[in-house]
């Protein structure tokens, strides 16, 4: 297993206590739009992977993630 793929798996994670529709997550799957979160949402969210990851993630940053597989992304960035 790759470190992407855990880092994926932990993201898959993260989200299932917020996934309250229960979608099937992919790399395409995108937060605003398949899992339907609002804001709150998000940061409680963006707060848990802080947290797991031990990374900072920016408002910056937040706005340009839209799906599972950037979140990935960013945070195989940002943990370096």
């Amino acid at each position: 297993m790759t470190e992407r793929t855990e880092t994926f798996d932990k993201v898959a994670t993260l989200i299932e206590p917020f996934n309250r529709k229960g979608v099937s997550l992919t790399e395409a799957t995108t937060f605003a739009g398949d899992l339907e979160w609002d804001s709150l949402t998000v940061m409680d969210f963006v707060a848990a992977v802080e947290d797991d990851f031990d990374i900072i993630i920016t408002m910056n940053m937040q706005a340009e993630i839209e799906t599972v597989g950037q979140l990935v992304d960013a945070v195989e960035k940002l943990k370096g």
